[in-house]
């Protein structure tokens, strides 16, 4: 814990990884984090975002390397399953480690 009277050290909060840290991303990569996989439809309804947000979302996160896009068909309909990426998970694992450093010694 840090003293009262000295500010918590938030330097962790300066290199924090920007692509993970906004908000509708954080959520599509906390979803994912633990679950094996999931499809378009299922993180659609976890995450409230419509088809449109996530689908721009998801694909900034797979042109970083944090996420792998399979496109199929399950009979004749077309079927998006996503996955983090080893690095995807070690990206979240690190941004997490740094927000849980940062905000740990913060008085409530």
């Amino acid at each position: 814990m840090t003293d009262a009277n000295q500010p918590p050290d938030l330097s962790a909060l300066n290199d924090i990884d920007r692509l993970v840290h906004e908000p509708a991303r954080l959520m599509l990569m906390a979803v994912l984090y633990v679950v094996e996989g999931a499809d378009f439809t299922f993180l659609m309804n976890q995450t409230g975002m419509t088809w449109g947000n996530l689908s721009a979302h998801m694909s900034k996160l797979e042109e970083a390397g944090y996420l792998e896009v399979e496109k199929s068909f399950k009979g004749r309909r077309p079927n998006t399953m996503l996955r983090l990426t080893s690095r995807g998970r070690e990206a979240f694992r690190e941004y997490r480690r740094k927000m849980m450093g940062a905000l740990v010694d913060l008085p409530e």
